[in-house]
């Protein structure tokens, strides 16, 4: 199992958030334990959950496959809004009004929670509050609907077409009294009392007890909040769920904005401060549906063409899972487990939705009612706003398990270039060859330990990556980002 969804990221980007912050080392862990509540992954949403069960008095031990905050939590963009996209218009028309003021006030209450936790430890991450926008430059009747969605979940929202982008838009829905910070910051002060074991990957879990190389832990409650959940079955959240990559790099020399801006568009761009820079964000892709690349590239050019006197200080990418009808899964790991819970599928909108599962599983392991927990429950399922997610999973998974196996490769290792990536066949067996600038080779069995799909090359992260479920493996094979749990072959085929 891949603790918070990270073994290594690209040794050669690093988020801002990483370049300011750094956590104290914590222990592996080396003996059997007993525990009352064990927390599978060492991101936001599973200390969080610890943070809160503290407070309610239940000590919590938290397991991480590799160091505190290393997976997706170091590599958010860190706004803290309940507007995720143009979110509530689609949840009025699938859930119903009930449901969908369920998903707002949650969110909302999530916005509070950080600020009364950043009170309560009085924390310097550079919390600031601030409105968020979602704008268009095309279709403007998509905005308008949503401002009157978001008003109908209970939630203030104004249409503008006022901002301080550097671009004309056509118009945008204004949330206020959103949030943005420095998630290392804010993290590196409310974990300092938590029980935590870095270095120590979870490989199973059999009645209750948490096995990892160093020792196995008894426990009566178990999260796992692993970004993505590494147990197939019960749950099946292989077949509910797909990740996606995404990119970002912050500039300094830029101006100061109003607030948080994100393009209604996937192909448009997000922007938001810290301190002097702006983060520039982009390039959303399937993980394992980037073989052009340029996902930088893009965005630097962006950055020229909108801030043209703007400097790059540090680039990096993101991994984001998400749930066939667009709402998280949190509750209980599946209708067989009452005591293994699970909080993934958050979207893209991690910061909130961490906090959500943590208000949501700390109340459900200290046995008090949570006011919006039904709209989140692992459990559910609306047909009509499933299917056609469960439907285009399916597809993808049989294209990439059965169809592309089945396609000789073209290419010849002669012909792949220095610094490039490439499939080719070698031997009888298809493999994933890469060259480095001076033309060392590196071949790797290009079928994902996961369920076998055929891997795909990512160039902008020098990486192979499975199309199906997301994992990811570095170039010489070593493992990235789970589902999988193994690293693949990467003998030399003679």
């Amino acid at each position: 199992m891949n603790s918070d969804n990270s073994r290594i990221e690209n040794h050669n980007m690093e988020s801002i958030w990483q370049k300011e912050c750094r956590f104290e080392k914590r222990e592996q862990l080396k003996k059997d334990i007993n525990a009352d509540v064990v927390i599978i992954g060492a991101g936001m949403a599973g200390l969080l959950t610890a943070v809160l069960l503290k407070e309610k008095g239940i000590e919590a031990v938290v397991l991480e496959a590799n160091e505190i905050a290393s997976g997706q939590t170091q590599n958010t963009t860190a706004k803290i809004t309940s507007q995720h996209a143009l979110i509530y218009d689609y949840l009025l028309q699938k859930f119903g009004r009930e449901k969908a003021q369920q998903y707002g006030r949650a969110n909302e209450a999530a916005i509070q929670m950080y600020a009364d936790l950043i009170k309560e430890y009085n924390i310097s991450c550079h919390f600031e509050r601030l409105p968020s926008y979602v704008y268009t430059k095309e279709d403007v009747s998509k905005i308008e609907k949503e401002v009157r969605a978001a008003e109908q979940c209970g939630i203030k929202a104004e249409f503008t077409t006022n901002t301080t982008l550097s671009f004309t838009i056509k118009g945008a829905v204004r949330f206020n009294n959103q949030a943005m910070f420095n998630p290392l910051e804010f993290l590196k002060e409310v974990v300092k009392p938590l029980k935590i074991y870095e270095h120590t990957m979870v490989k199973g879990i059999e009645d209750m007890v948490v096995l990892t190389e160093g020792g196995k832990v008894k426990a009566k409650e178990i999260v796992v909040a692993t970004h993505y959940p590494f147990i197939n079955s019960p749950g099946y959240y292989f077949i509910r769920m797909h990740q996606e990559r995404s990119y970002a790099i912050a500039i300094s020399n830029a101006p100061k904005l109003d607030g948080m801006y994100k393009d209604e568009s996937q192909s448009g761009y997000s922007f938001r401060n810290y301190k002097d820079m702006i983060i520039l964000g982009g390039g959303s892709h399937r993980t394992g549906e980037n073989s052009s690349g340029r996902k930088y590239e893009n965005l630097r050019k962006t950055a020229r063409e909108y801030y043209p006197e703007s400097k790059e200080v540090c680039h990096w990418s993101a991994q984001d899972c998400h749930s066939v009808d667009k709402i998280p899964y949190i509750g209980n790991y599946s209708a067989s487990t009452p005591n293994l819970y699970v909080a993934t599928g958050f979207n893209k909108w991690g910061m909130t939705n961490s906090m959500v599962s943590a208000m949501i599983l700390s109340d459900k392991i200290s046995g008090n009612k949570n006011s919006y927990e039904e709209v989140f429950d692992p459990q559910r399922f609306q047909v009509n706003a499933s299917m056609s997610g469960l439907l285009d999973e399916t597809k993808h998974t049989v294209n990439n398990l059965i169809v592309k196996k089945l396609k000789i490769p073209e290419t010849k290792l002669d012909e792949v270039r220095n610094g490039h990536g490439a499939l080719i066949e070698e031997d009888g067996h298809k493999v994933g060859v890469y060259k480095d600038e001076d033309g060392k080779v590196f071949m790797v069995l290009a079928k994902c330990t996961h369920l076998g799909c055929q891997l795909e090359w990512n160039p902008d992260e020098l990486c192979w990556e499975c199309p199906c479920h997301g994992s990811r493996f570095d170039f010489t094979g070593v493992l990235i980002n789970n589902p999988a749990l193994e690293s693949l072959e990467h003998e030399t085929f003679n």
